[in-house]
């Protein structure tokens, strides 16, 4: 069993039935990550320049053939920020760089497979909301998303010359302590574990064909 088997249990997560009221009994302080604002971007870039680095195998013939390229982590790097807080207090100017790993898959004069390292750099410039000023201080992150399907390999610069879908979520957020009700401590069911039959599926055929008789004329 597990949470995802819908295990029965008012101690397990799932499903509110009856009086969400009931079973409440204690007020609980717990550590997380506020999200103050949140935005999504998305873009395609194209003719985008990437360097290759760190290729596996090493030392491939060129020239290189592209096959494709796609973000290696679903975190992106922030530097460069600027936060210009507007007028009403609330909404602020933010700019900043993100950088985006990726691997690409090429194919060498050779006929050898490999992949490289490389990076999109993104400059954003966006209006979010940004908390007061206060003692703990919020941070902007970023999570991110790429995929090219093309690309040209450029010989004068060793580079691919690729386009790539790009999003990129942009996010203010803060370590905080809330106060939330609570039902308790939560149970954990047992795990089921994974068998395979090997007759599964053999056993439920039918013993002979399904379909329709041919009828007389």
């Amino acid at each position: 069993m597990s949470f995802f088997s819908n295990f029965s249990s008012d101690h397990c997560p799932g499903t509110i039935t009856g009086n969400p009221l009931s079973g409440l009994c204690e007020k609980v302080c717990i550590q997380a990550e506020k999200i103050f604002d949140a935005g999504i971007i998305q873009s395609r870039l194209e003719n985008y320049s990437v360097a290759l680095t760190d290729p596996v195998p090493a030392n491939p013939t060129y020239p290189l053939t592209f096959v494709s390229a796609r973000s290696t982590s679903s975190v992106g790097t922030v530097t460069g920020l600027t936060v210009e807080r507007q007028a009403d207090g609330g909404c602020a100017r933010v700019q900043a760089t993100v950088t985006i790993p990726i691997e690409v898959v090429y194919v060498d004069a050779n006929g050898v497979d490999g992949v490289a390292q490389s990076t999109i750099t993104l400059t954003e410039d966006v209006l979010m909301y940004v908390p007061p000023a206060s003692v703990i201080p919020f941070t902007v992150t970023s999570a991110v998303s790429c995929v090219s399907p093309e690309g040209v390999f450029d010989a004068a610069t060793g580079a691919f010359s690729i386009s790539a879908c790009v999003t990129c979520i942009l996010k203010v957020s803060m370590q905080v302590e809330l106060l939330v009700p609570s039902y308790g401590y939560c149970a954990i069911p047992p795990a089921q574990e994974y068998t395979q039959e090997v007759c599964s599926g053999f056993f439920e055929l039918p013993l002979y064909p399904q379909g329709r008789a041919c009828s007389k004329q």
